[in-house]
């Protein structure tokens, strides 16, 4: 998403340097102007600078895109902080929630840096290798303050690529994180052929629980029936390229956790986000089945089948 973020911006004319925590891989992007392991085919504006030395990193920038997967985002902004110039604005596109200190990746961020500027969060169905065949795809931005939200939707805005602006950034945050624990669990459906049905099923009780928790957290409801909620959940759920969905497929046909990560050179975010989920659900008392189905199935052995089992025998209810 880094690299695609780095092309939106170059192509709306704005100066725009790529950095990498890996000084090899940035050399290679530089030499190559192709991001050969995650977009192969998809070459890099020759504007866009790319640099692997920390000092260059935020020379002359106004504005930040930050890519880092989120169990990654403190360790790399740490390393980062000394030359990140005082209040530069910073976006996020990371989906997830720290493990121990369960803060979503914006409140990492002002966690980490001594003296932060405005911060947002864009989120919503934006599988990258679409993006990058300039597909169409509509995304969503929250910030702490309205105007960089509404800086970032007019600095990033394509054709194909539409941003809104929403007001709700702990939404935003929430439902970009839970969603990926969702798309695990319809991953597992599709490796069990377990049918549609289960699918459509999987995603309206999937939606719910997300929405309770993150109203209980003080988002707003429609928030969840937008964007970044339903929109992208569904996109996660069923796009074959999708790292969380085809991850739970592997898992639901046999393989174990550990060699389903192995055999993936992406970093599965939901894996991660699920343990942060769980607490957070037990710290506010909110009840998500399907995400302690999900913890069962990659933490403490169950199979995926009689995951899917117990969650058909729970005692019957009103759906709402």
């Amino acid at each position: 998403m880094g690299t695609i973020c780095a092309v939106m911006l170059a192509e709306n004319g704005h100066g725009v340097r790529m950095w990498s925590a890996f000084p090899e891989a940035a050399e290679e992007l530089s030499a190559s102007r192709e991001n050969k392991r995650f977009l192969p085919g998809v070459r890099l504006p020759d504007v866009v600078a790319v640099t692997g030395e920390d000092s260059t990193a935020f020379a002359d920038a106004e504005l930040a895109f930050c890519a880092v997967p989120t169990q990654f985002i403190r360790p790399v902004w740490r390393r980062l902080a000394k030359f990140c110039p005082p209040s530069l604005p910073i976006c996020s596109v990371a989906k997830g929630i720290e493990n121990d200190t369960l803060l979503r990746p914006s409140r990492v961020l002002a966690d980490v840096l001594d003296d932060p500027g405005p911060l947002a969060a864009l989120s919503g169905p934006s599988i990258a290798p679409e993006v990058a065949r300039r597909l169409p795809a509509t995304v969503t931005v929250a910030a702490t303050e309205a105007e960089f939200a509404a800086r970032v939707q007019d600095c990033i805005s394509r054709p194909y690529f539409r941003v809104y602006t929403n007001p709700d950034m702990v939404g935003v945050e929430i439902a970009g994180a839970t969603k990926n624990v969702i798309a695990i669990a319809a991953g597992m459906l599709d490796g069990l052929q377990a049918g549609d049905n289960a699918k459509a099923a999987l995603l309206a009780r999937g939606l719910a629980e997300i929405t309770r928790l993150g109203t209980a957290m003080g988002a707003r409801t429609d928030t969840f029936a937008g964007i970044a909620g339903v929109g992208d959940l569904v996109t996660t759920c069923i796009s074959p390229v999708g790292r969380n969905r085809s991850f739970g497929e592997a898992v639901g046909t046999g393989q174990t956790v550990e060699d389903a990560l192995a055999a993936t050179d992406c970093v599965v975010e939901g894996v991660a986000t699920t343990r942060s989920v769980v607490q957070l659900a037990r710290r506010h008392g909110v009840e998500m089945p399907i995400t302690l189905a999900v913890h069962d199935v990659l933490f403490a052995g169950k199979a995926p089948a009689d995951a899917v089992s117990g969650l058909m025998a729970r005692p019957l209810r009103a759906e709402t």
